[in-house]
């Protein structure tokens, strides 16, 4: 090996342990670790980490890039000739799980997303992967509708499963992981049910539990009890 592939060789270990060290101390709950503590949990000095990374804008992107790859290879996509009520619980389901996985990620974001460009276009990827999947998974429902109405309804979604929702779900309703899932189904099921397949009648949204949250508990809304079931059911506005 020569000077300079073993100069190559260190900077790219030095790389992936400060980017390894980054995804640790955001696991452990430090949503948002300064270059110092980076570097520490790394065993690597400050300087090293700045010789590797001209600012933090770059280790976000790199960091991004590895969770985005962790979450390829863990990825197992749902078959599109299961039923379609299968194929939205099976979807639901997987989604819950990587959203509780991402969870100390998704709220490190959101607290330098304001200030980061890399962020914002992180987040930006991880939606149009979601986009992605759900156009193709189910496809055959939606092949009936014009261009701009499939657009929207996909959209709209993969916005009911993607972080922005499931953040509202469990901190700011106070649903436990299998409420929050049931919720997902039921919106996704109605959000479909705009395509107006056949299958879609086998898989109406399932009645929701009784239980409220805390938030719905205490905001004892006489709205609540009075809206007809029809209107509850109506699916979001695109």
């Amino acid at each position: 090996m020569t000077v300079t592939d073993g100069r190559v060789a260190r900077a790219e270990r030095t790389r992936h342990a400060v980017i390894e060290a980054h995804i640790a101390l955001i696991e452990a709950g430090e949503l948002k670790p300064t270059g110092a503590q980076i570097a520490a949990r790394a065993g690597v000095s400050l300087r090293a980490l700045w010789a590797n990374f001209n600012d933090l804008e770059t280790l976000f992107a790199e960091t991004g890039a590895e969770l985005l790859r962790r979450q390829d290879s863990a990825f197992a996509p749902v078959p599109v000739d299961l039923p379609l009520g299968e194929r939205i619980d099976a979807f639901c389901r997987q989604r819950a799980e990587l959203l509780e996985l991402m969870a100390p990620f998704a709220r490190s974001s959101a607290m330098r997303a304001p200030q980061s460009e890399r962020i914002r276009r992180n987040k930006l990827r991880h939606i149009a992967r979601v986009v992605e999947e759900v156009d193709a998974l189910f496809a055959a429902e939606l092949t009936a509708l014009d261009p701009s109405h499939r657009g929207r309804l996909v959209r709209s979604v993969a916005v009911a499963s993607t972080w922005g929702s499931w953040v509202a779900l469990r901190d700011v309703l106070g649903l436990a992981v299998a409420e929050a899932t049931e919720l997902m189904k039921h919106t996704v099921t109605a959000l479909l049910s705009e395509a107006g397949s056949p299958a879609l009648s086998e898989a109406r949204p399932p009645a929701l539990s009784e239980a409220r949250s805390p938030a719905l508990s205490e905001a004892g809304s006489p709205a609540l009890s009075e809206a007809h079931p029809s209107e509850a059911r109506r699916p979001a506005s695109c």
